[in-house]
């Protein structure tokens, strides 16, 4: 590798970052810490870019604190965190720059909330995230458990943030739902549909790590009573989890259903199971052994670009779209939140050549395509999809540095 390349890219990205990267919206004096500009604003589950840096930075920690309270101020009535919240100086193709038409948490917000209440020490923050928290848990429940089988539901493709999936196979809307030519509420069921409402297994991870979150900042504001009520609510949806999305034969979990049936995708979302702490080292071991048998199988996730988005085996391969497709490619948000658990399972020589191949690719093929979103899992080839994009740079940075080809 040259290490000299690597290290001028970094401090390219570096600057991009810090230049391009840190802004406001117009009308808005709080710096926000953006995505690229394909992307104009801050989508929720690009929340853990602000965190990730703030924790690689202290000196970032506003941003972080900002991107929590541009979703909880415009947080509605009922309790709905927005999907993103748009700059209106560049948002006008999009209507309202506030969105509400799908969830796309993607990575839980209160656990995110907990990480930067604890870097911050405020105990006005926390009170904050946990009021809005609780919110957003209330209005998962009251819109998104409909078929009453105790798990947060799938409506549409959107939901997840898995555009161009296979795993939205059947679903009557792949992106959101619209009504009279707008995206419709993402708390209406959209009519007829044959597959959905779906118990999406990444979702229900996401909402088992939010209410271990909201456990965990009770206790830190001394509400001892409704910790232990969180906690108890968070072994409920975990056991859920097991007995309706876990195939005890393929040692997988898949989405399921409104009619029960299991979807057998074999899915990066299983990836959350670890990501949002659903899985423990000891009383889930057999259940860990089975997931990481299918994370270290280079005819699924081990390619030699590391990690698809859906196992490269999985049938839904063949037809997968050319860009921004979460059926095939390898992708920044994947590689980023990888920083959340593979060393906690000890994944850590999985850990060590992710962050090689990574640096590798987007080194080779920087001039052609600077930090862009996703990766091909086989050639490393990227696709033309959001040029600088703010995942990706974040982990070039903390995997040169991890392998030591840039070295500040």
């Amino acid at each position: 590798m040259n290490n000299e390349k690597v290290t001028r890219i970094c401090r390219e990205v570096q600057r991009r970052l810090e230049e391009e990267h840190i802004g406001c919206f117009e009308g808005m004096d709080q710096p926000l810490f953006l995505i690229s500009n394909q992307y104009p604003g801050v989508w929720l589950e690009h929340v853990y870019d602000s965190v990730f840096h703030a924790m690689q930075d202290p000196s970032k920690l506003y941003l972080a604190e900002n991107t929590l309270m541009l979703f909880i101020n415009r947080q509605n009535e009922e309790g709905q965190l927005p999907c993103y919240v748009l700059d209106p100086a560049k948002s006008k193709a999009y209507g309202n720059p506030v969105g509400f038409g799908q969830i796309q948490e993607c990575v839980s917000f209160a656990k995110l909330c907990l990480m930067v209440c604890r870097m911050s020490g405020k105990k006005e923050l926390t009170e904050r995230c946990y009021a809005a928290c609780e919110k957003w848990v209330a209005w998962l429940r009251k819109y998104r458990m409909t078929t009453g089988r105790g798990l947060v539901e799938l409506f549409v493709g959107f939901d997840t943030g898995h555009d161009n999936s296979g795993r939205l196979e059947g679903l009557s809307h792949k992106g959101n739902y619209a009504e009279a030519g707008k995206a419709a509420s993402a708390a209406v069921l959209p009519p007829n549909d044959e597959v959905a409402p779906v118990l999406a297994v990444d979702m229900n991870c996401n909402f088992y790590a939010t209410l271990r979150a909201l456990s965990e900042m009770a206790a830190d504001l001394g509400i001892s009573a409704e910790a232990e009520r969180w906690s108890r609510e968070a072994e409920d949806v975990k056991r859920l989890l097991l007995t309706l999305c876990y195939n005890a034969e393929d040692r997988f979990f898949y989405d399921v259903d409104k009619n029960g049936n299991q979807r057998k995708f074999l899915s990066s979302t299983v990836f959350h199971l670890f990501m949002e702490g659903v899985l423990d080292e000891a009383r889930d071991a057999n259940v860990i052994e089975g997931l990481l048998a299918h994370i270290r199988d280079p005819r699924e996730f081990a390619t030699p670009y590391p990690y698809p988005s859906m196992a490269i085996c999985d049938p839904s391969c063949a037809g997968h779209k050319d860009f921004n497709c979460w059926g095939y490619y390898t992708q920044g948000l994947i590689a980023l939140r990888t920083t959340m658990w593979m060393e906690r399972y000890g994944l850590v020589e999985e850990h060590e050549l992710l962050c090689r191949r990574w640096v590798e690719a987007w080194t080779e093929h920087f001039e052609e395509l600077k930090m862009g979103q996703e990766l091909d899992p086989l050639t490393g080839i990227p696709t033309k999809s959001s040029e600088w994009y703010s995942s990706t740079m974040l982990f070039y940075l903390y995997a040169a540095r991890r392998i030591g080809a840039w070295k500040e």
